[in-house]
Order: C-alpha cells, then sequence, then structure tokens
C-alpha cells in the first residue's frame, strides 16, 4: 500500500510546485522563432576571405547567421600550416572545434608558445569574452567556429591588427 501513497504525494508535489510558478509576477516566454532546416554538405561549401581583421591566407565558410551581426553564426575556418593569429580578444566569447589539422591555443597575457594546448580534430575550445588568446595552426587545419555576433577582434598590439595601413616605405 505504500506505492499508492508515494504516487499520491509525488502529484501533490507537483501540483503546488504549478501552483506557485503559477502565481509569480513573471511575464509569459516569448514563442520561439520557427527553425529552419539547414544541412550542410561538406563538398558544397563556399570557401572565401576570413572576417575582417583576421591575418591573410585562412578562408572562411558561414554555415549559418551572419557573422557581422548580432546573432548566433557558426563559420568554417580554413588555416594553412603555420598561420597564426597573433595575440587577441573578442567582446563576445568563442567556440571552437577542431574538424581537421592541429590547433594550438595560448591564453594569458603574452604569446608564449611553451604555454599552448594543442587541440586535435575533435578537441573544443571555449574563450570567453575578453579572454586573451592566440592560436597557430600546425598542418592545414580546418575549425569550426560558433557564438554570437557580431564577431570582432582586437589585438593587444596594434601592430598586429592587418587592418592597420602599412607604415610608409622610406
Amino acid at each position: 500500500m505504500q506505492k499508492p501513497k508515494l504516487a499520491w504525494m509525488a502529484a501533490a508535489i507537483l501540483v503546488l510546485t504549478v501552483a506557485v510558478c503559477a502565481q509569480a509576477d513573471t511575464p509569459a516566454p516569448a514563442a520561439a522563432a520557427p527553425m529552419s532546416h539547414i544541412v550542410v554538405m561538406p563538398n558544397l561549401i563556399v570557401w572565401g576571405p576570413p572576417p575582417p581583421g583576421l591575418p591573410p591566407g585562412s578562408k572562411a565558410a558561414i554555415l549559418v547567421g551572419n557573422p557581422g551581426v548580432e546573432g548566433p553564426y557558426t563559420l568554417r575556418a580554413l588555416m594553412p600550416n603555420g598561420y597564426k593569429v597573433p595575440l587577441h580578444w573578442h567582446p563576445t566569447a568563442e567556440n571552437l572545434t577542431v574538424i581537421s589539422g592541429i590547433l594550438h591555443i595560448g591564453m594569458g597575457e603574452t604569446a608564449d608558445p611553451a604555454k599552448t594546448v594543442a587541440l586535435g580534430a575533435g578537441g573544443f575550445a571555449v574563450m570567453d569574452a575578453n579572454m586573451k588568446h592566440w592560436v597557430w595552426a600546425e598542418g592545414e587545419t580546418v575549425l569550426q567556429v560558433h557564438g554570437n555576433g557580431p564577431f570582432s577582434i582586437t589585438y593587444v598590439n596594434p601592430a598586429d591588427d592587418p587592418r592597420q595601413p602599412a607604415p610608409p616605405s622610406k
């Protein structure tokens, strides 16, 4: 006879929980926007220039969203062997997964090659907003990056920023 008593108590707790939540002074959640079904076949990925501010030599493909505006995005980055992004930070969190190759990630106030972590295929990293970090590719490396835009990059050393005009030649 204990089982029906436990079931009754569980039901009573559920009813009380619903009643308390109903009395809370919180607005109802907005209806979620309908999701699209998106399928991206690897052989159909269109590679183009990387987001502004990244050093020349890499390629990028936007899979969904727009990294230049507010909202979620997912992109792929194709980095040649030895490609480096000097010490920098982003105002939003950066989430990345290594698809192929090896990505070396360093974090902190200085770019010390001895203090990097090597991520191979399947490795995942999150750099919180404003976290200073730098990366370099060992072998051709493909990353998947996702986050909430707008994506932007600020270099710790302004001279590392490829958007800066080249110094005048003498």
